[in-house]
């Protein structure tokens, strides 16, 4: 069973008399461990299908499943919980609490998620994230006091506190120079080889180079899929 199966997504905004349809039937499927990038202009539909993929929105129409549960229709309540529990976000724009440390900063999920764990256990958790983003001599630095780049792994580690299988990164390297994007890029691959399914939202064919797998989309629909020669030996259009 896929990990994400999509099956003839639709999304339309209503606005007033207008109806403004974004995604036009998107099916799509997921497999546990890929690596893929999903790629498209502005105004493509890409990061409204991110928000689908990622819980944060629903679909008009159609069926999204995610680990074998239909949450394209799910209440707010449950597609909630699946979020918390499922799903890490890494976003172009860190999203840090400024006057909150890194360690804060990480374990703040675990306040919605893990409630029967101690504060030692919650903070053993968030120092153990942060040595594994690199950070272990700024567990108590503020975000003011990180670079871009230790901030968004500072954002990285809070992404994986509750062990996710899948983590999303919208547009991750948007505020970051080329060198720290690429050390930033090559974490996310790191993981994805220790298991983590990754779904990156770019517009940068240098960025979606990093993925195994790019779904190209246009006018609310996918026009090409190719798999990377990392993982198949030799470009493959789907």
């Amino acid at each position: 069973m896929a990990l994400i199966e999509l099956n003839n997504i639709n999304k339309t905004y209503f606005l007033g008399e207008i109806d403004v349809p974004v995604l036009k039937g998107i099916s799509l499927s997921i497999e546990n461990g890929e690596y893929v990038a999903l790629m498209g202009a502005s105004g493509s539909g890409k990061s409204t299908l991110m928000n689908i993929l990622g819980c944060l929105d629903r679909p008009t129409s159609g069926d999204y499943f995610l680990d074998g549960e239909e949450v394209g229709r799910a209440s707010g309540d449950r597609r909630a919980l699946v979020r918390n529990h499922k799903i890490g976000f890494v976003f172009q724009s860190f999203n840090l609490l400024p006057r909150t440390t890194a360690l804060e900063n990480v374990i703040m999920p675990l306040s919605y998620t893990a409630s029967d764990l101690s504060r030692r256990e919650c903070k053993r958790r968030g120092i153990e994230m942060l040595k594994q983003v690199g950070l272990e001599d700024r567990i108590y630095h503020y975000p003011s006091q990180l670079s871009g780049g230790q901030q968004q792994r500072v954002a990285i580690a809070r992404a994986l506190i509750n062990h996710p299988p899948v983590l999303f990164a919208d547009e991750p390297t948007g505020n970051l120079d080329s060198k720290t994007s690429e050390e930033v890029m090559e974490m996310f691959s790191q993981l994805n080889a220790e298991g983590i399914t990754v779904i990156l939202v770019t517009h940068s064919t240098e960025i979606a180079d990093f993925a195994k797998r790019s779904i190209h989309i246009q006018d609310g629909l996918i026009v090409n899929g190719s798999y990377s020669e990392k993982s198949s030996g030799k470009a493959v259009n789907s």
